[in-house]
């Protein structure tokens, strides 16, 4: 998840694994027994859901709004300290264990492991959220940072990870996951403590990573790849659409893409850098559809638990300038589209999604993310742009897919807008400080 966020993940990822923590009392100690003797009743589980067969299932994810103070990226911030900044976050159910025990998740593509608290866990944050009672679980097994099986009344291995300004630790765990009939056999871990803030302030339980094998634990973290593996999917991928009004649901999907949810075509984009997350080459940024040069060689990282927008300072510093937005508001009805261009598309956003719009003024909403080469410079799109485009993650062919997401309140003008591909009529002058672009829609281009 990402720094002032939702998670507080844009800072510097920290993690680290702590051998013999203190986590060896006799309730660890029966488990692993149990589950060691259990194993094979455990195997056959874990696939109860998929019966044999691939298939797909969607879930639908309730949503968070919330409020939090945070110092403004203006110039006249010396005058105001910080802003109310307006966030979101998407989550949905999942269940673990035998019998089940639900729990609600983000379903996070910027994060790579399940975790969620555990009865182990005392603290306020945990305390108010369902807790994965281990002993109450027939098929869970306690597992090592090395991924050996615990052993009896030895110490536990613990991680402990740093979402900017929170921090969760935890022991690792191997139980059943079961993502409505999709079910797998994989490790997550179950917190033993979680700041207060920002973890107290979310309605959600925990975190599903969906993210590139890269950022998990390992192999056995990683829910898309077991499910893949067992080919319990109907394709190698899920997707991914957000509403914008309460009139539709946001749903996350395992094994298809679905038409309903597009606008337009979806094009795919390869995974750039290995860094784990999903991540594709900007081109560069327009506004109003002419080029500004600002970024010819930036990466983008697509992120789902991310419920802001950010990128490299100095671009950011620059595009506010250009897009000239007044504090008090007078020209926010005047504010042009901005777009990036991604594998020859531009893909717009308007005033309302780059701009945070409150009682204290108007303010440019992307957040300042420095990411040296050659990872960076990194834009992050969270809500705001998924909100605006369908998004597909393929995990056998590695590449990210979009669109523009049909909305029940929105008409084919406005789509026609929103998506447009730099390969159509006219030539793009990449030589001057902008130019005119004359794109073709992905509507107008399907018409053909």
């Amino acid at each position: 998840m990402a720094l002032n966020v939702v998670f507080l993940r844009m800072a510097v990822l920290t993690v680290a694994v702590v051998s013999g923590a203190v986590f060896s009392d006799s309730e660890a100690d029966v488990s692993v027994h149990h589950g060691l003797v259990d194993h094979s009743h455990l195997k056959r589980h874990a696939h109860d859901g998929a019966e044999g067969m691939r298939t797909s299932h969607s879930i639908t994810l309730s949503k968070q709004m919330y409020r939090s103070r945070e110092r403004s990226q203006q110039r006249l911030a010396a005058k105001t300290a910080a802003r109310v900044v307006h966030k979101t976050a998407y989550y949905g159910k999942l269940d673990v264990g035998t019998p089940r025990q639900p729990f609600t998740v983000v379903f996070d593509t910027g994060s790579g492991n399940l975790m969620l608290p555990s009865t182990l866990c005392q603290s306020r944050a945990c305390s108010m959220h369902k807790r994965f009672d281990r002993k109450a679980s027939a098929t869970a097994e306690d597992y090592e940072a090395d991924g050996s099986p615990t052993r009896r009344g030895a110490a536990r291995d613990q991680i402990t990870v740093t979402f900017g300004t929170g921090e969760i630790s935890g022991v690792f765990i191997q139980d059943d996951v079961c993502v409505g009939n999709l079910c797998t056999n994989m490790r997550f871990v179950g917190a033993t403590d979680e700041t207060d803030n920002p973890f107290s302030s979310f309605k959600f339980d925990g975190v599903l990573g969906l993210a590139m094998p890269q950022m998990s634990q390992g192999p056995e973290f990683s829910l898309m790849d077991k499910l893949i593996s067992t080919d319990a999917l109907e394709q190698s991928l899920f997707s991914v659409f957000l509403s914008d009004s309460d009139m539709e649901s946001s749903e996350i999907t395992f094994g298809n893409v679905k038409k309903e949810h597009m606008a337009s075509e979806m094009f795919w984009q390869p995974v750039s850098r290995q860094t784990g997350y999903w991540q594709v080459q900007v081109e560069d940024i327009t506004i109003n559809n002419k080029v500004q040069q600002l970024c010819t060689d930036c990466q983008v990282a697509v992120d789902t638990g991310t419920s802001q927008l950010a990128g490299p300072t100095h671009v950011i510093n620059e595009l506010s300038n250009r897009l000239n937005v007044k504090q008090d508001c007078s020209n926010f009805h005047d504010l042009p589209n901005l777009g990036f261009v991604v594998g020859g598309n531009i893909m717009n956003l308007k005033p309302q999604d780059y701009v945070d719009k409150g009682s204290d003024g108007c303010e440019v909403s992307l957040m300042p993310l420095d990411v040296p080469p050659p990872n960076g410079p990194l834009f992050i799109f969270g809500d705001p742009f998924l909100r605006k485009y369908y998004t597909a993650y393929d995990r056998s062919g590695n590449r990210v897919g979009f669109s523009v997401a049909s909305h029940a309140d929105m008409g084919e003008q406005e789509a026609s807008a929103l998506l447009l591909s730099l390969n159509g009529a006219g030539v793009v002058d990449r030589g001057g400080a902008s130019a005119s672009v004359e794109p073709t829609s992905f509507l107008a281009r399907a018409a053909h």
